[in-house]
């Protein structure tokens, strides 16, 4: 709720400060004194576009400044926590705006914020009725929402909601599939042409390098064997050998050992040489051995070679190239088995139509009867607040599909295809007829400010409990209405601030007697300057602005005691 506004060289407005109870609040005052200032301040601080023309003059600059009381306002919580404007505290936000003559900005919390926050900010708090643009019954995107609260439909409108996404998510992956079969189809020659390339040469890990050095052991094949059979010959083979002056060398060590211990390990080691050097021998003849001299041999290993680096150009390397292999093999397959897998993501979409036209029919009935009561209670309000002729239509309508791709989301009834939305079937909207013989029209077409402000408390008063704006604020209601229906208006006011806090500004001392808290609104003038003050009135000085609201500038005895019946009368009963 609005706890405190302060307005600075706002217009006419010098300085003004004002407290509002959290019920049902009035702003009085004689034509022209300034009323509807506060209003357009209020609306300035929540966002709405402001001139600098506003400023006072010989001021620098205006400032309004607003504390709310925000406690159970999760939305509104929810945003400025998202967006890091809470603050110190989660009960109260203080938003500022200062207007100068090169432009305004706006504060949250005392921090500067973009003033598309602050009207998003706006937007959840106050709703304004009135001729002004702010009015959220009037919009046509609002009004299932609003129907589907005062319903109670919340959960079954979240049961559709999941099936809705469940449909949605079947739709996404046969749209995905479907996608990927045509992309791999109009790959599928070049696919098999890499996959039989890439069976054809059959890649093996590690082959290219032992390919490179087997060619490298046939074009040194000459001077390998020379190699090993030379040292082959100087280990063992030549009549000087390494293994015969070993073998020599070690008789000697086994002689010497006799006679002095010294030679005992040296004898062993040398043994071991000389068998080392035999095992050594051995392997080199073997070597030298299997040798070949193949020129055949080297065309084949250069032709392998030349096809696994035709896969390294193509693949970026020989595991590249097998990855691929396998890749390629499983989407081929995968083609094959598209027409199983497309078949099955069909009926489910199918089964998730239907399963969404079982919930949405469900809920399009539950509209369809909640409408009724909503049409009939709100005539019955607008009859008591002057209208015996309005008539309020709530229009429930589908769109009717003959046929439709299983890629857009609908709804399968027992009555056929629908299209389907994230909150249901149907296209919801309110219509209006206020006089007879007129057609229903939308309720934006109302062009009365006060017969639309009547329509607006006849329908906040049904959806008040539901509604989740906690600051409605009346312009002109009292337009073209009084006695006995003022009364009722009054009383209408009254009831709505059990559930929100109301402000109204009206002209009516019958609408202002029910009012808990009553500011009233004057223009002065000292010398060449004019000034407007507001300030909450009580006790003498109300009787006094209600005797004058009835009597005019001469206030009598008479409506003195008119003003202190009707505030003896104050109920909040709409009914009687």
């Amino acid at each position: 709720m609005l706890r405190f506004l302060l307005v600075e060289q706002f217009a006419v407005i010098e300085h003004v400060e004002l407290e509002f109870g959290p019920a049902f609040n009035v702003i009085t005052g004689e034509t022209g004194a300034g009323k509807s200032l506060l209003v357009e301040a209020l609306m300035a601080v929540l966002g709405e576009r402001i001139s600098s023309d506003v400023i006072r003059s010989g001021a620098r600059r205006a400032i309004i400044e607003a504390h709310f009381s925000i406690t159970g306002n999760d939305h509104l919580v929810a945003l400025l926590r998202e967006s890091d404007y809470l603050g110190t505290s989660s009960d109260t936000l203080i938003l500022r705006r200062e207007i100068t003559p090169t432009g305004s900005r706006a504060f949250v919390n005392d921090s500067p914020a973009p003033l598309h926050l602050v009207k998003q900010l706006g937007e959840l708090l106050v709703d304004f009725h009135g001729q002004h643009e702010h009015q959220s019954l009037l919009r046509v995107n609002l009004h299932r929402a609003l129907l589907d609260n005062v319903g109670g439909l919340d959960r079954l409108v979240s049961e559709y909601r999941t099936a809705y996404q469940q449909l949605c998510a079947s739709i996404e992956r046969y749209r995905a599939t479907i996608e990927r079969e045509q992309q791999l189809r109009s790959e599928h020659d070049w696919k098999q042409f890499l996959l039989e390339e890439l069976r054809t040469i059959a890649p093996q890990e590690g082959e290219k390098q032992t390919l490179e050095s087997e060619l490298r052991r046939i074009e040194h094949s000459e001077q390998l064997f020379e190699g090993s059979a030379t040292a082959y010959g100087l280990l063992y083979g030549h009549e000087q050998s390494a293994h015969d002056m070993l073998v020599r060398a070690r008789n000697i060590a086994e002689q010497l050992q006799a006679i002095d211990s010294y030679f005992h390990s040296i004898a062993a080691e040398l043994r071991d040489i000389v068998i080392r050097t035999d095992e050594l021998a051995k392997d080199i003849q073997r070597y030298n051995a299997q040798l070949e001299f193949s020129p055949e041999r080297s065309q084949q290993i250069r032709e392998r070679l030349m096809q696994l680096a035709r896969l390294e150009k193509r693949y970026g390397s020989i595991e590249r190239a097998i990855e691929q292999h396998k890749q390629i093999e499983r989407e081929l397959l995968l083609v094959e088995n598209f027409e199983h897998e497309i078949a099955e993501l069909r009926s489910s979409i199918l089964t998730n139509r239907r399963m969404l036209g079982s919930i949405g029919e469900r809920l399009s009935a539950k509209r369809q009867r909640e409408a009724r009561r909503i049409e009939r209670a709100i005539a019955a309000i607008l009859a008591k607040l002057g209208m015996p002729d309005a008539e309020f239509s709530i229009a429930i309508e589908r769109t009717p599909l003959a046929d439709a791709p299983l890629t857009e989301a609908l709804a399968q009834t027992e009555n056929g295809l629908f299209a389907a939305y994230e909150h249901g079937l149907d296209h919801v909207a309110f219509f209006i007829r206020t006089n007879k013989g007129e057609p229903l029209l939308p309720l934006h077409r109302i062009i009365s400010g006060g017969e639309a402000s009547r329509v607006m408390l006849a329908l906040k008063t049904i959806l008040a409990k539901s509604d989740r704006l906690p600051i409605l604020i009346f312009d002109e209601i009292d337009t073209g209405i009084s006695g006995r229906i003022a009364h009722r208006v009054g009383r209408a006011l009254e009831e709505l601030g059990a559930y929100h806090q109301v402000i109204a500004i009206t002209h009516n001392a019958q609408i202002a007697a029910r009012a808990q808290t009553h500011i009233v609104v004057k223009k002065t003038t000292a010398g060449e300057r004019t000034t407007v003050t507001a300030r909450p009135i009580t006790g003498h000085e109300r009787i006094e602005e209600l005797a004058g609201l009835i009597a005019g500038e001469e206030v009598t005895d008479g409506s003195r005691a008119t003003a202190r019946e009707l505030l003896s009368n104050s109920s909040t009963d709409i009914e009687s």
